[in-house]
């Protein structure tokens, strides 16, 4: 399988796999707003349908999670990663296909469903590979630091990959857009190929749901604190809309400015601090920001309300996934990030119709006040966590 870089020259290569995942993501990233355009304008999809060639890629990974955990434990990151870009690429090609086959439109958007499918099976795997070929990198002693770069790369690449994608459909159209999407992952896997592999660690496997099981306290604080996230990305405009402020938009420019300069400032407090200790805190914020959205009576204290929204929330995915990894026996690390990314892509996949039916009876003030509730209920199981004794197994031997 290859082996480890020596510490030294571990830096370099892994800065270029961050960067070859942001270019990788954005084959998702350009997608995302001009799928449900093309299927509702060009294949006469309902809204439903077009809905539903979003969400397929989203339940895909989801759904398969568990299987990238085990390609992760058993063929290490390098093979995990190259097995995603490889279904991002097929994924892509078969959305162009759509775009350029003469059949009926009952027919493209199957295509196009399918390939949404391949796309999201390629998530699980490339994201997840990243991350076990970063901490087979960088070692396990800085995992949170690559959970919280790996997770830059990505919502980087969600963040500019939106508009890009609008501006290539709009030049381009479909067809060029999706050929785009298509190329990034294959150039990512002509440069991934030449990086060695790092051997995953030998020892006894175990199965997912046992895993599952004691990765189960920082996945519910993580699903929790998924719900405050989501719920704001999905209802903050249409809730400022409501009460008449203006810049509505701006106040997802505030969750995201907060999440990326947290990122960008904090990310090495999970490995200096302690997993625990940084999600408590972080948990607290949020709360503090959901809260504030809830009872805000000018737009400041909302668009303030998701700048701390989005502060509280950057850094607990990567403690609490450091926290699951020192949870189980280094050959199992794959199933844990599988099994532990499920619980966040539940509360994001969730969050908005469950939200969305009660805004429908309390208004869009309820939806923040169950995101301060969920941070604090995540709070309290970081507590538990703070009490219990240490869960982690006996770290190897250094060579």
């Amino acid at each position: 399988m290859g082996t480890a870089l020596p510490a030294v020259g571990a830096t370099r290569p892994f800065i270029l796999l961050v960067a070859i995942l942001f270019f990788s993501y954005l084959a998702i990233a350009m997608a995302l707003p001009v799928v449900p355009v093309f299927a509702h304008d060009r294949l006469h999809a309902s809204n439903g349908w077009s809905g539903l060639a979003v969400g397929a890629l989203f339940l895909a990974t989801l759904l398969t999670r568990a299987q990238a955990g085990r390609l992760a434990d058993q063929h290490g990151g390098r093979a995990c990663m190259l097995s995603g870009l490889r279904l991002y690429a097929a994924g892509s090609a078969i959305c162009l296909l759509a775009a350029f086959t003469m059949a009926g439109p009952g027919s493209r958007f199957a295509l196009l469903i399918a390939g949404r499918v391949l796309v999201g099976m390629g998530e699980g795997r490339g994201g997840g590979g990243a991350i076990i070929w970063g901490i087979g990198l960088l070692g396990p002693a800085r995992s949170g630091r690559v959970i919280v770069l790996n997770g830059m790369a990505a919502y980087a690449a969600l963040a500019c990959g939106g508009p890009l994608g609008l501006v290539l459909f709009n030049r381009l159209g479909f067809a060029g857009m999706m050929a785009g999407s298509t190329l990034l992952p294959v150039l990512g896997l002509w440069i991934v190929r030449r990086f060695p592999a790092i051997a995953p660690p030998g020892g006894a496997r175990q199965s997912f749901w046992r895993i599952l099981a004691r990765i189960l306290a920082p996945g519910a604080v993580v699903g929790l604190q998924g719900i405050g996230f989501a719920g704001l990305g999905a209802f903050l405009p249409l809730y400022l809309l409501s009460r008449g402020w203006p810049h509505p938009g701006l106040g997802l420019s505030c969750l995201g400015g907060g999440f990326v300069l947290m990122r960008l400032l904090g990310g090495h407090l999970p490995d200096r601090l302690g997993a625990a200790q940084v999600a408590g805190v972080s948990l607290l914020v949020e709360a503090l920001g959901q809260g504030l959205i809830w009872q805000a009576q000018r737009p400041w204290e909302a668009f303030l309300g998701a700048l701390l929204t989005g502060a509280g929330c950057s850094l607990i995915f990567p403690a609490m996934g450091r926290a699951a990894i020192r949870r189980v026996e280094p050959q199992m690390v794959g199933s844990a990030i599988g099994g532990f990314s499920a619980f966040q892509d539940l509360a994001y996949g969730a969050t908005g119709p469950v939200t969305g039916m009660i805004a429908d009876r309390a208004g869009y003030g309820a939806v923040f006040l169950i995101g301060a509730l969920a941070a604090l209920a995540g709070g309290l199981i970081v507590l538990r966590m703070l009490r219990a004794p240490a869960l982690s197994p006996p770290a190897p031997p250094a060579p």
